[in-house]
């Protein structure tokens, strides 16, 4: 199968076009700068230069494969709300250039989204529209495209997704706590995140264009719910720091903009995933991957 992937230069992209040629598929790797090209020839991937918010690179793309799977996003967060807009518009796009074919989309989604008081499931719709939460762009765009009968999955990735060159939320809460000298929690900390190693991840992903099952939300969790406080001090524990409770503005002084994510409670389950797809996590969870995947050494 060949399966345009955009974003395959990212921390997932990569590791999902890396799973994709080891399965005997051939990738068509989305990506802006010469360097990136260079990444995906060498790995063994066709790359296409090119950028994601462009209506014919998108339609070239999809329409020269079997499958897609959407994984760019721009992590700029002083202009989040703009980047979700254009998440939705590229999920859009890539809509209209698969509308009447049979090929499969897989966009990207995220749990946090999720707010219930209990284990969030595959089953569970989002509860606040992109107007209150800026992500949800995603799904709806999803959700917009499936009802013109595209044949739309969506992956929702966890807080955490861990592995060697993660530059996501874990070293961002390691970089705070360097920085302010000590390792923090916001009140209990007893808050969940979940997580996954992104190798586990990709093979999600290359399932769902292989399988195409009737799910049609799925949840890259390997570890349901790890409490905050734990990551605070497994943190503190490496760094060799005092570990805190803040609250009120001693939490927003420490995490800043990030406060909202320290504080997010979203245990989530991968049941219904793995009993569609078959799914296995085999890689390692997200304390080994902080003690030995050079999280901590900066």
């Amino acid at each position: 199968m060949r399966i345009f992937v955009t974003g395959a230069s990212g921390f997932v992209g990569s590791a999902i076009v890396q799973e994709l040629l080891q399965n005997g598929h051939d990738v068509l790797g989305l990506v802006r700068s010469d360097h990136a090209v260079q990444q995906l020839t060498t790995a063994g991937a066709s790359a296409y230069q090119g950028d994601v918010n462009d209506p014919e690179t998108l339609r070239q793309g999809a329409s020269n494969c079997d499958a897609v799977i959407h994984t760019a996003f721009n992590h700029d967060f002083s202009q989040y709300k703009a980047s979700c807009e254009a998440d939705r518009r590229v999920i859009e796009l890539l809509g209209e250039a698969l509308i009447g074919s049979d090929k499969s989309l897989v966009i990207t989604s995220g749990i946090g989204l999720l707010h219930y008081d209990r284990l969030l499931t595959e089953d569970d719709p989002l509860l606040s529209s992109s107007d209150i939460v800026p992500r949800a762009a995603s799904e709806e765009a999803a959700n917009a495209v499936a009802a013109k009968g595209v044949n739309v999955y969506i992956v929702r990735l966890p807080a955490s997704v861990h592995g060697a060159g993660d530059h996501g939320f874990v070293p961002l809460v390691i970089d705070l706590a360097q920085k302010k000298s000590e390792s923090a929690y916001i009140a209990d900390g007893n808050n969940h995140w979940p997580a996954v190693h992104r190798s586990d991840a990709a093979s999600l992903y290359r399932l769902i264009v292989e399988k195409r099952p009737a799910l049609k939300v799925f949840h890259a969790v390997a570890e349901e719910g790890i409490p905050f406080r734990k990551i605070a001090e497994e943190i503190g524990k490496g760094l060799r720091l005092p570990v805190v409770s803040k609250t009120g503005e001693d939490a927003a002084a420490h995490f800043g903009w990030f406060t909202h994510f320290a504080g997010l409670d979203c245990a989530a389950s991968s049941e219904k995933t793995r009993t569609a797809l078959g799914w296995e996590t085999k890689a390692a969870d997200l304390f080994t991957d902080i003690a030995s995947a050079d999280y901590l050494v900066h």
